[in-house]
């Protein structure tokens, strides 16, 4: 069987901890930052852990990750 293919958007996107879970960046820095107060914009820099709900979709897509 040959190799699967790992999406390469998804794989810039995300990163494995230790623990096997799912890191990703939240969403919303990147425009229209003037009106967002500095604890928001403070906070979205911060990195998260992606929802159980999407993970084994994730782990699909990233066979090797």
């Amino acid at each position: 069987m040959p190799k699967m293919k790992t999406k390469r958007a998804a794989a810039k996107r995300f990163k494995l901890t230790a623990t096997g879970k799912l890191k990703r960046m939240k969403a919303y820095k990147s425009h229209i930052l003037t009106k967002k107060t500095a604890k928001r914009k403070r906070n979205l820099r911060q990195s998260t852990i992606t929802d159980a709900t999407n993970a084994p979709v994730m782990k699909k897509i990233l066979p090797y990750l």
